[in-house]
């Protein structure tokens, strides 16, 4: 069985840049390479929904100088991808707290998931400015001023209402989730929408992180016995 829904940690620009004597900007130069094969690779194999862990919003603590270049760079690649990203059918969506984003992104990004709106094909889903704690409390507190006001009450309060809430509400959950660069932490990724996820952990550094590196993490899932709480016997 192919995951319907993969996300992916895209971890280790810097540190490949690093290993190799250059500036970390060479290592996120060569991390749009990666994503560009990741995302034909995840076309491929016939995945639905590709989730990117772009921007996080932890990353604005980063010095300015490495984010006006990594700004600079979600847009020419936004640009450079446009008639790919049709021709091969894919939806752009975007998920975060988007307001944050410099306007020159923002602008592209609004005007690739509006020309890509109608495609079918695979969603394609960019976190940006995005931290899985900030968008939990966002929905709580959506949800706080609807009780309040009595829009909805709290016997109708369950998984289902906090997921209508949450920036992801169109997505399914997360059937597999891989990191690259041999962290193994979540860092703050989509924390509701993994609770049954199966996670992958790659030591290969993102940008050196090839198609047959994808296929692995695709077959180790298949591997896997997914149990949601029961039984072997159960399945």
């Amino acid at each position: 069985m192919i995951p319907n829904h993969t996300a992916i940690i895209m971890d280790g620009n810097g540190r490949w840049a690093e290993k190799r004597g250059l500036p970390r900007i060479f290592g996120h130069q060569n991390g749009v390479k990666a994503v560009k094969n990741i995302v034909e690779a995840a076309n491929k194999h016939g995945i639905k929904y590709l989730t990117l862990f772009t921007f996080s919003i932890e990353n604005w603590n980063r010095p300015s100088d490495e984010i006006n270049t990594l700004m600079e760079l979600l847009v020419h690649t936004l640009k450079d991808e446009y008639d790919d990203i049709l021709k091969k059918n894919i939806k752009v969506n975007a998920i975060g707290e988007l307001l944050s984003l410099p306007g020159d992104v923002k602008s592209e990004l609004d005007y690739i998931i509006k020309q890509t709106s109608g495609n079918d094909g695979m969603t394609l889903t960019l976190a940006l400015s995005y931290g899985g704690r900030q968008e939990i409390l966002r929905a709580v507190k959506e949800i706080s001023i609807k009780v309040k006001k009595e829009t909805i009450s709290l016997d109708s309060f369950d998984d289902s209402l906090i997921n209508d809430h949450l920036y992801t509400k169109d997505l399914p959950d997360v059937d597999l989730l891989v990191r690259t660069s041999g962290e193994k932490r979540i860092s703050n990724f989509l924390l509701w929408q993994i609770a049954y996820s199966e996670l992958y952990f790659s030591n290969v550094h993102w940008p050196d992180f090839s198609e047959e590196d994808f296929t692995r993490a695709i077959v180790e899932f298949q591997n896997r016995e997914r149990r949601f709480g029961k039984t072997s016997k159960q399945l």
